[in-house]
């Protein structure tokens, strides 16, 4: 696909009204082009061979044919970034995690009522993320390997490193490809790693969802972080839903504080106000990192980060999903490092027990 030429698209939904709705919806911007669209995933299949589309998107949840089993297959034997379609159930948000980890780019919320004008509230997102999935690369992801599925848990972690609570925290960003960029990171840290506290963009009513499968993932126990607990090592927190995560010293210790305050950004969590807190509370103490994402959240807080005299790193280029966040803190001088994805736990740890 040119630079120039619109990338085209299939949506895949059985749903004539969703049909019909993203169609016009994607058809107004005059960087995409709606090649076709299919009922099921079986009539899909057709339509991929003949139209081969640079897009396309999914309905998480069909009646006729697993949607999962799909884009399985899919990513396996024809991959093209895929642009899941999702409902904000708790139910919808497993599948949607699921969907991301077999290789799904991003997704877009599906309102229970009233799609057609739900669906128009997310316009200028639901074309934005489409354009940006033409970009993606649908391989760069480490995805399970064959024969264990996704939600197995992983052996213990490494032999203890005796980290003392005040000596490192690390603190992560993350957006489009971030779900299952973090679960590489955080299956790679051992059970006493320091404290981690991370934002992912994702919908408040997927939080929940997600740290529990990260948490089943990793040898570190991870939570969703309650206002005022103790940051602890072997410990890793996310923002509970639609609500900001930031760090406060607390005489020795540090303290997650929950911010239900503006956007920033356009998202709420934001990278930015978790970055900016840990540069003030723990200067040079902490590490920061920028994992793949859409847009520049983070950047300016990633370079707060290292005048605090924080080591800072970003995923690459070449195992990003999307080079957007970690781009923009590279463009700022923000990140001391550029690695790729699968060596970026081992130096968070080799980090951490430098003194």
């Amino acid at each position: 696909m040119s630079l120039e030429a619109p990338c085209r698209v299939l949506i895949v939904d059985d749903s004539a009204l969703v049909r019909q709705v993203l169609s016009e919806i994607l058809s107004r911007d005059p960087g995409i082009e709606v090649a076709g669209t299919a009922s099921d995933p079986l009539l899909a299949r057709e339509k991929i061979k003949r139209l081969n589309p640079d897009v396309i998107t999914l309905d998480v949840e069909m009646p006729r044919m697993d949607g999962l089993a799909f884009l399985e297959n899919l990513m396996r034997l024809y991959p093209v970034p895929v642009v899941m379609v999702s409902s904000l159930t708790e139910r919808g948000a497993d599948t949607t995690l699921q969907a991301l980890a077999l290789g799904a780019v991003d997704f877009v919320s599906k309102p229970k009522l009233d799609v057609a004008r739900g669906l128009e509230t997310y316009a200028e997102e639901i074309c934005a993320k489409v354009k940006m999935a033409a970009r993606s690369r649908v391989r760069a992801l480490a995805r399970p390997q064959p024969g264990r599925r996704p939600l197995d848990p992983l052996p213990p972690g490494s032999p203890s490193m005796k980290f003392r609570s005040t000596d490192r925290l690390i603190a992560i960003g993350a957006s489009a490809g971030g779900t299952e960029a973090l679960r590489v990171v955080l299956e790679g840290m051992p059970a006493d790693a320091p404290a981690v506290v991370m934002t992912q963009h994702l919908p408040a009513s997927f939080s929940s969802a997600f740290a529990q499968r990260l948490d089943r993932y990793s040898a570190m126990s991870v939570r969703e972080a309650s206002d005022g607990e103790a940051v602890l090592p072997g410990h890793a927190y996310l923002p509970p839903g639609g609500r900001h995560l930031r760090v406060i010293r607390d005489g020795a210790r540090w303290r997650c504080r929950i911010d239900d305050g503006p956007a920033v950004n356009r998202h709420k969590p934001a990278v930015d106000v978790l970055f900016r807190s840990v540069a003030l509370s723990a200067g040079p103490n902490a590490i920061g990192v920028i994992l793949t994402g859409m847009g520049d959240d983070g950047a300016r807080g990633l370079l707060e980060m290292r005048q605090a005299g924080a080591p800072t790193l970003v995923q690459d280029e070449a195992s990003s999903v999307v080079w957007g966040m970690p781009g923009s803190a590279v463009k700022l001088d923000a990140a001391a490092e550029i690695l790729p994805l699968d060596i970026i736990a081992a130096r968070l740890v080799a980090l951490s027990r430098q003194k």
